[in-house]
């Protein structure tokens, strides 16, 4: 029986193509319906490309992008559980239009009771409402051709415009906005941030703190899309300069460079907190038994300020708590650093927290070696409430995460460090663009640290895709905006899809030569920058030199699956005929396999150019004696039906 094929779906492009028949005048001609796989060979229609975005899906030589600059003073202020801050944006329009207004985040007011998102994803994973949630406005002035003036503001939910006194003028137009705000930290702020209760002191994890500017693109204009918890972000990069502020018994890690470390450690942690810039291993600077004893924190009375400075990021996020372990290590220049409680401390039979630099003594290295240098001076791993989250610099993992677990986790969340945080992709709207890029990378990264004995790659194989695709999470597309996405479909179709499409183009259909260079390429054109869908797709079909729309369209903009299958083998007088068919909506390259009755075997990837007439293809050998015919012996397609990919000869 044919396995019953998914109703063909398209997000996008229309895929219906016409018959073109040729015949004699006045004849009468029976068409016979196009083959269901033929619609998948349409050319993709994408986004015309002009001087922006090119052709090879690079940037043009018009390419423009905005610029955001933060100052930043801040104080935690743990009695109260709160934050308080103000902060200077240098905005830079460098876009060819007036912006008579610009637009602001409040993710923080995604915490408000009656926000959208506690509508939306009440209940769920991105939960945190609670009644003194939301971020109160305390101040805004803006600062524009030299003159200081109090805007008009209007706020809704996690939105703010601010109406300018005359427009910013495009190529360079600059202005200064000043806000000072504050707000009462969530216990759990939507998986992304919030406190975490350890017996000697509270874990602070700080992220969508501060006001910040939303994205002016050439595609959309603002991107102005309410904060509801499940998307991620779209964020300009800049520099930051943050002063934070809390008591003298609080340590402060953050995702940049510590420029006073003289002034907010005891001698004994200067020293070691230098040595380790220098260490291939693992320096403890404040240890399990110096925590909270006298001595383990600079003399004197009164808070500390922390400063910090981080370079040409979109983002910036800190952490603190009375309860930290610390250690670190440094790899080229970089400081590897691990935060967290005791609660975070493993065995031999379960590792902790312990191990955490060391985790990242491989993934910076790792990722830096095979894709693009690792941009920022120091990477932190903090131990608290949140089970994962990443920012430039420092990433926010669970404090109980052990073992293999704990390895996995740290190294996606680090992963991240490439998408979106040096690739500035457009999470809100295409999660695939960073978290299955991510997944991608991480499937390598955990071959190499721990090879066959790698758990985490068992989500990204043929088998476990394949049996995900017929499941009810995965009738959604891709494309589909990760708001939209059903809860629990959001991690096979942001993650494991996404991420396993790519490992299919690396491993099967362009090879990991070509598949590499282009992949590279992409990085190399567009970090720091804001790529689209288009750009992407064109990027690695023009660097490959291969014509990949059917696989764009058939992974991206459909639900369809895979099913290919060995319909019969006969022998002819010269050789033998292997009919082969194409069950389903998908289309791949076939990985066919034969072995012979002298013993010999025969592997042969056939192009996925043989299904583009048809659902049947005859595969003609010219030699006898085939005693078994198996379609992908390494399992590497998600193949939705095993049990029609083999066929062996009947001996009587």
């Amino acid at each position: 029986m044919r396995h019953l094929r998914r109703p063909f779906r398209a997000i996008r492009d229309p895929l219906v193509l016409s018959l073109l028949l040729v015949a004699p005048l006045g004849a009468q001609v029976t068409a016979a319906p196009p083959p269901t796989n033929q619609a998948m060979f349409a050319p993709l229609e994408l986004p015309a490309p002009d001087m922006l975005r090119r052709p090879g899906g690079e940037p043009g030589p018009a390419y423009w992008q905005q610029e955001a600059d933060y100052r930043i003073d801040v104080e935690l202020i743990p009695s109260e559980d709160r934050v308080r801050g103000r902060e200077t944006i240098h905005y830079v329009n460098n876009s060819p239009d007036d912006l008579p207004f610009v637009w602001v985040q409040l993710e923080q007011n995604l915490f408000a009771p009656d926000s959208r998102g506690a509508l939306v994803n009440s209940g769920s994973r991105w939960r945190g409402f609670f009644p003194e949630g939301g971020l109160q406005l305390e101040g805004v002035e803006v600062v524009q051709g030299g003159e200081r003036y109090v805007p008009q503001v209007t706020v809704d939910g996690t939105r703010m415009r601010v109406d300018l006194a005359r427009p910013l003028a495009p190529a360079g137009g600059d202005l200064d906005l000043d806000v000072s705000w504050t707000f009462v930290v969530p216990e759990y702020g939507a998986d992304r941030m919030g406190r975490y209760p350890a017996e000697r002191g509270t874990v602070y994890e700080l992220a969508q703190w501060y006001p910040r500017m939303y994205v002016y693109d050439d595609v959309q204009g603002w991107n102005p899309l309410p904060y509801l918890g499940q998307g991620e972000f779209y964020l300009e990069y800049g520099d930051f300069e943050v002063a934070i502020t809390a008591p003298r018994d609080q340590v402060v890690v953050a995702g940049g460079e510590l420029l006073n470390p003289e002034e907010v450690l005891t001698p004994t942690q200067l020293e070691r907190y230098r040595r380790a810039q220098g260490s291939d291993s693992t320096v403890v600077i404040l240890g399990p038994d110096e925590v909270g004893r006298p001595g383990s924190r600079p003399e004197g009375q009164g808070p500390l300020t922390w400063r910090y400075r981080l370079e040409n990021a979109r983002d910036f996020s800190w952490a603190a708590s009375s309860a930290f372990i610390w250690d670190a290590a440094g790899w080229n220049g970089v400081l590897l650093q691990s935060a967290y409680p005791h609660e975070g401390l493993g065995n031999d039979e379960a590792p902790g927290w312990e191990r955490s630099t060391e985790y990242l003594l491989h993934t910076i290295p790792y990722y830096s070696e095979t894709w693009f240098r690792f941009p920022y001076p120091s990477a932190v791993n903090v131990a608290g409430v949140v089970g994962g989250m990443e920012y430039p610099g420092i990433v926010f993992c669970g404090v109980g995460a052990r073992g293999q677990g704990l390895f996995g986790v740290t190294d996606h969340e680090f992963g991240h460090s490439w998408f979106p945080m040096i690739v500035g992709s457009d999470e809100r709207r295409y999660a695939w663009m960073d978290e299955g890029f991510n997944t991608f990378i991480n499937h390598y990264s955990n071959l190499a640290f721990y090879g066959a004995g790698a758990s985490r790659t068992q989500r990204t194989s043929g088998a476990f895709i394949a049996q995900q695709m017929q499941s009810p999470i995965a009738d959604q597309p891709i494309m589909t905006a990760p708001d939209v996405l059903r809860r629990e479909g959001l991690g096979f179709m942001a993650y494991r899809k996404p991420g396993y499409g790519l490992i299919l183009l690396r491993e099967v259909v362009l090879g990991p030569e070509r598949f590499d260079a282009a992949f590279r390429s992409y990085i190399d054109e567009w970090a720091y920058r804001h790529p689209q869908p288009a750009d992407f797709m064109r990027h690695i079909d023009q660097v490959s030199g291969e014509d990949l729309d059917w696989f764009w369209r058939g992974w991206f903009w459909t639900s369809e699956v895979l099913d290919q299958a060995v319909v019969a083998v006969e022998e002819t007088e010269t050789g033998t005929e292997i009919r082969l068919r194409n069950e389903a909506g998908l289309v791949m390259p076939v990985l066919l396999h034969l072995q012979f009755e002298d013993g010999s075997v025969l592997d042969r990837t056939l192009p996925v150019e043989i299904w583009m007439r048809g659902d049947d293809y005859t595969f003609t050998l010219d030699r006898k004696g085939v005693a078994q015919v198996f379609l992908d012996p390494e399992y590497m397609l998600p193949d939705v039906d095993r049990d029609n990919n083999e066929w062996k000869r009947v001996v009587s």
